[in-house]
């Protein structure tokens, strides 16, 4: 059985400073993501074991633990990925293909910005908002995604997440959660996404 595992940080936990503070971070990345995949790995053994049974009511009790926590570990891995330290990578404007498809899609790349920004800050409690590009149409497309579930539910391919659990943000920025949508367009890393973007289109 596959065992799925923390990926590697690729910054240290301080390194999005001040954007996101290193506190933050390493809870985040070691406490949060570490436990979807702890929590993951348990309910795909169990699963297995119950598979092996033929117990199809445990199989399917195990469902919402696998798409939570395998949402949870999904959503993350693009989550670090999608945002590098300010200099080296993170915040100034997409460029190229990326560019020109959110010009053409939203306007601008401001009011793209404008617009994920004012989706996540409306989500309900706890969840995402997203760029993808939708697996049909290969259009871009700003969804949002209720607690750990992963885009892919929505038929669509996530390129750039934003992630509006409290854990993200309020030991920095309290209940405040809009400062902090503004704030974490400074460590977008726009190679990550335009890498994204180029991967999904083909």
């Amino acid at each position: 059985m596959t065992k799925y595992t923390l990926p590697d940080l690729p910054y240290d936990y301080s390194a999005l400073e001040p954007v996101i503070s290193g506190e933050i971070m390493q809870l985040h990345y070691t406490k949060h993501h570490g436990g979807y995949v702890n929590n993951l790995n348990a309910a795909l053994e169990k699963y297995h074991e119950a598979e092996a049974k033929n117990d199809i009511a445990t199989m399917i009790e195990l469902q919402q633990a696998i798409k939570f926590n395998g949402g949870g570990h999904v959503n993350h891995s693009v989550f670090w990925t999608n945002l590098a330290p300010v200099g080296k990578g993170g915040g100034g404007a997409p460029s190229g293909e990326l560019a020109h498809a959110l010009q053409a899609k939203f306007g601008s790349v401001e009011q793209f910005v404008e617009k994920l920004s004012n989706a996540a800050i409306a989500i309900q409690g706890s969840g995402w908002g997203w760029l993808g590009m939708c697996k049909g149409s290969k259009n871009l497309c700003i969804k949002t995604c209720a607690n750990q579930d992963p885009l892919s539910t929505q038929n669509a391919v996530p390129l750039l997440g934003i992630d509006v659990w409290e854990h993200a943000y309020y030991l920095q920025y309290k209940n405040v959660r809009a400062e902090y949508v503004k704030n974490i367009w400074k460590v977008v890393n726009w190679k990550n996404v335009e890498e994204r973007y180029a991967h999904a289109k083909k």
